[in-house]
């Protein structure tokens, strides 16, 4: 891969020449929350996508985009412990790059099979085999290394590039959010619960990349611009790097069981609440 790309990607999303290796607290703070992020995230990650890998053997087409979203993140986790391990280099920044354009290629993967069960379920139904899932899986594990071999040698503004990329999932997003909730509206052939799902599953991919990724694509915008924060630096590639532990929400919304179990949860929680009968029974018992 071409040297200026590398450096572009090294600069902008981990060090940078004007200070950042100088600040040690925030350098500090960065060790550590990687280090419980490796931790935590690597163990439920594997242990997800062995649950997931049932429902696939069973002919379900949806979790074979959120198995190849949570090998993405397992990427994006190895070089993690690259990181925190002092043994970083170029490739591995690369390789990190790759992780992460994967995951969000697999989130609009997701958000549209959602999109399609509901708004187009004639075409869906026809065209749901598990054949074409794995080529629009090899689809998106391409476009990354293609990105990052092509784009460096015909310009030098890709970190421009990247932030346009990165921000047309956005509105993607909320077209599929909303759309599919108009079709829900008049939609009467859907279950209740398989429209929580469908719905919750929009949302969550909404949230993760609002809250997540929208923070590191301003930032590339403003690195673009000449502008530079250190505090902003950190507080984002901290945040993006808490994707993995967030994709996992989305094993909620595949699993019927689990996410019956939830929402049973929830509505027991409640009831119990604004029972007064219970509440006074508990008054009298202390």
């Amino acid at each position: 891969m071409e040297a200026g790309f590398n450096n572009t990607t090294y600069n902008t999303d981990y060090y940078d020449d004007t200070g950042l290796q100088d600040d040690g607290h925030m350098n500090f703070i960065y060790y550590v929350v990687t280090c419980i992020i490796i931790s935590i995230s690597l163990p439920l990650v594997l242990v997800t996508i062995y649950a997931l890998l049932s429902l696939v053997r069973q002919g379900q087409v949806a979790p074979i985009y959120v198995i190849n979203l949570l090998i993405s993140d397992i990427i994006q986790l190895c070089c993690m412990i690259v990181f925190v391990s002092d043994h970083r280099t170029l490739m591995t920044d690369d390789v990190y790059s790759c992780g992460l354009l994967s995951s969000v290629g697999f989130m609009v993967c997701i958000s549209l099979e959602r999109y399609l069960v509901i708004v187009h379920p004639l075409w869906y139904r026809f065209k749901r085999t598990i054949k074409i899932s794995v080529a629009v899986c090899a689809v998106v594990w391409a476009f990354p290394v293609c990105f990052l071999i092509v784009f460096p040698l015909v310009t030098d503004t890709v970190t421009i590039i990247l932030s346009i990329i990165l921000i047309i999932p956005f509105p993607l997003f909320i077209f599929f959010l909303v759309r599919t909730l108009r079709a829900l509206s008049s939609s009467v052939s859907v279950r209740s619960d398989e429209k929580r799902r469908i719905v919750g599953t929009l949302v969550v991919v909404l949230l993760i990349y609002t809250l997540l990724f929208l923070p590191t694509i301003i930032r590339f915008l403003l690195q673009a611009t000449g502008f530079y924060s250190s505090m902003f630096f950190y507080t984002s590639s901290i945040i993006v790097r808490l994707s993995p532990l967030a994709d996992m929400l989305l094993y909620i919304f595949i699993r019927k069981q689990i996410m019956g179990n939830c929402l049973a949860s929830v509505c027991c929680c409640i009831k119990e609440s604004n029972d007064p009968t219970t509440s006074a029974v508990t008054v009298d018992d202390i």
